[in-house]
């Protein structure tokens, strides 16, 4: 492990990768909350901007390929322990950032560039300079969603039916680390969450079943649809974390969805109150669930 030219490190400093969205927003309130100092590495294609209006020690702004500068700012200021907050789409390793010698081995060095893969080489990488990844839910554990109906609403039969199915669904897509989302009507899949996200999957299958060749008039089938948003079976919680805010019910209504299952303490609801408050004048159920994964079951020899 390289250890040389930290400068000072300092137990009550740490680092925040900031990708986009509120979550790391809300990870450097609480960081400071606790009395810590922040140094952000904000992502220039992704972090909002108001970023720099939450007190942090230091903002510094990065391509999303330059890695060795993330690394120097970091071990620069003394940083020893980081957080990584905030989506990084995914279809950024199709763009036309160009990145640096480092970025550029480890991307080559991948046999499989899932999410998984890629942030997982990026925290191997940080390891070795000396810096480590926290738990991106360390500072915000009030905001782990509870198991139970969340809203005023609990899910009806067919929507527990949804559930149900779209569970088993998406435990087995989780696997492969292609998305954490399905969205479900009738007990049949309408759509299934790659690198375009959970939102641009929830408005797909919406348009799915608003098509004009469906025609107009309701089908013996309803469909309303459920969406199911799973961690992986082994959710590194360092990264990748599961997360809704009121952009998702604000989604889920444009397209005609009344139901949104969780895993419990593995998602996190950014905005708790107004999110619920939201999904309750919708007339939107949540709920979350303890996972119940199923182990291989090996005959005795």
């Amino acid at each position: 492990m390289t250890t040389d030219n930290v400068s000072n490190p300092t137990p009550s400093r740490i680092g925040l990768i900031a990708g986009n969205g509120r979550f790391p927003l809300l990870v450097l309130d609480a960081a400071r909350s606790q009395g810590l100092e922040v140094v952000v590495a904000a992502i220039r294609e992704e972090t909002f901007p108001e970023i720099e209006q939450h007190g942090a020690a230091a903002v510094h702004w990065l391509s999303l390929g330059e890695l060795s500068r993330l690394i120097e700012t970091f071990r620069s200021a003394g940083i020893t322990r980081a957080i990584m907050a905030g989506q990084v789409k995914h279809k950024q390793i199709f763009s036309s950032i160009k990145p640096d010698w480092r970025l550029a081995k480890l991307l080559l060095s991948l046999t499989t560039r899932n999410t998984d893969s890629l942030i997982g080489a990026v925290s191997k990488v940080l390891a070795d300079e000396g810096i480590t990844l926290m738990n991106s839910t360390a500072l915000l554990e009030p905001l782990l969603a509870p198991e139970g109906v969340l809203t005023r609403r609990a899910p009806t039969d067919a929507e527990q039916t949804n559930i149900t199915y779209g569970r088993a669904v998406a435990d087995h897509l989780s696997r492969f680390d292609i998305g954490q989302t399905v969205v479900i009507a009738e007990a049949a899949c309408v759509a299934v969450e790659a690198m375009e996200g959970t939102d641009a999957a929830i408005l797909r299958a919406g348009e799915i079943l608003k098509s004009p060749s469906l025609g107009g008039q309701p089908s013996t089938l309803s469909r309303a649809l459920t969406v199911v948003k799973v961690a992986k079976p082994n959710q590194d919680m360092r990264f990748d974390v599961p997360v809704i805010g009121l952009k998702t019910v604000e989604t889920m209504k444009q397209a005609g969805a009344a139901c949104l299952a969780l895993d419990a303490g593995r998602c996190l609801l950014l905005d708790k109150d107004a999110l619920l408050a939201a999904a309750d004048e919708a007339g939107i159920c949540i709920v979350a669930e303890t996972p119940v994964r199923h182990i291989p079951h090996h005959p005795a020899s």
